[in-house]
């Protein structure tokens, strides 16, 4: 037992060495739905460095929620290399999920959560663990519609994308 405590204790270290050399990304997203199910964007702002980039899509017929973890899926899938992310949003159905560690219960007993009741949108939960397993990821949770500027700047983006599927 001292031998495995011993060898995880070197993996964790190596780890650990391992994530100070990776980039670390600052990532805000948002996502936006005319109606529940409905016309829905999602925004996002990738930051490293001085460097600054927006990214923005939609779809005809989602949800809210589908558009917040779209968002997170194109931040986390623009990336070109392993990097440690911290992810800015003001959707607790995100932050919460992975933070509070719920969304590895629901995989574990079969994408059920506690009621019972079936997850919805494991096609993008899935995604998002396989993103997580290549990158180092932090989720922070921040109040929308609170001034945060880069927020403000993803809100937009959403909205404005949802409005473009609207017309369509």
């Amino acid at each position: 037992m001292l031998q495995y405590k011993l060898i995880s204790q070197a993996a964790d270290c190596h780890r650990e060495r391992a994530c100070a050399k990776l980039k670390q990304v600052s990532i805000f997203t948002d996502g936006s739905c005319s109606g529940n199910p409905g016309p829905g964007g999602w925004g996002a702002i990738l930051k490293y460095g001085s460097a600054y980039k927006e990214l923005s899509g939609g779809e005809q017929v989602t949800t809210n929620n589908r558009m917040e973890l779209s968002a997170v899926i194109a931040a986390l899938s623009a990336l070109k290399e392993p990097c440690r992310a911290v992810i800015q949003s003001d959707s607790r159905y995100v932050v919460d999920a992975v933070e509070k560690g719920w969304l590895y219960g629901w995989k574990k007993k079969g994408w059920k959560k506690s009621d019972g009741k079936p997850v919805m949108n494991i096609d993008l939960w899935e995604k998002l663990l396989e993103l997580m397993a290549i990158h180092k990821v932090e989720f922070l949770w921040i109040k929308g519609h609170a001034g945060h500027p880069e927020n403000e700047r993803c809100d937009s983006l959403a909205v404005e994308q949802s409005r473009l599927w609207s017309e369509q």
